[in-house]
């Protein structure tokens, strides 16, 4: 498996080997032990999400679990195509409040680990978007929690217009990052 670390601490591409012939694709997507190599012994998952879009342009963002039930998000797109944002809730963190965005495509097999400790959401570029991921704990309805996906202080770059985003109520009305709080630290040690 192929790894791509980013200037954010903890964020990581990854991108399984792939063997093709006349017959089509074989893929290892998933190894419990390879991923505890990569990602240390806390990534152990529990729950696996499946998110369906019907229309490009639909945003799922920014939402998080605050501790003790913080999730680790290991994403994948299984159809379509994604832009995909984690967004740096560690204060202590050099990187506290900065953004990544990748863009996954079905076909490339990549998949996006996301630690606890960052806001994550995603808008789809093609309709028709299937994203499956698994999480290191289990939905927690009492400690979800998420940030305005259009937050100026962010500045994410989702390439959709707020006029043009499909979105749910809920993501329509999350807090400014600016009045977060402090869900996350880092540990100094």
């Amino acid at each position: 498996m192929e790894i791509r670390r980013f200037e954010i601490s903890g964020l990581c591409l990854l991108t399984p080997r792939r063997f093709e012939d006349d017959r089509g694709l074989f893929a290892e997507v998933f190894n419990a032990r390879a991923l505890t190599e990569v990602l240390g012994p806390d990534a152990v998952f529990v729950q696996d999400n499946l998110s369906r879009s019907r229309r490009a342009g639909t945003v799922r963002a920014l939402h998080f679990q605050k501790p003790p039930n913080a999730q680790g998000k290991l994403v994948r797109v299984s159809q379509g195509a994604i832009r995909d944002v984690a967004v740096d809730l560690r204060v202590g963190s050099e990187t506290y409040g900065h953004h990544l965005g990748v863009d996954l495509v079905a076909d490339d097999l990549e998949l996006f680990w996301v630690p606890p400790g960052f806001a994550h959401g995603f808008v789809t570029l093609a309709p028709d978007t299937e994203v499956t991921y698994k999480t290191t704990a289990y939905y927690s309805p009492e400690d979800e929690a998420g940030i305005a996906w259009d937050d100026p202080d962010l500045a994410i770059d989702w390439g959709v217009t707020a006029e043009n985003a499909v979105l749910a109520d809920r993501d329509r009305v999350q807090p400014a990052f600016a009045d977060l709080g402090a869900p996350f630290e880092v540990s100094r040690g």
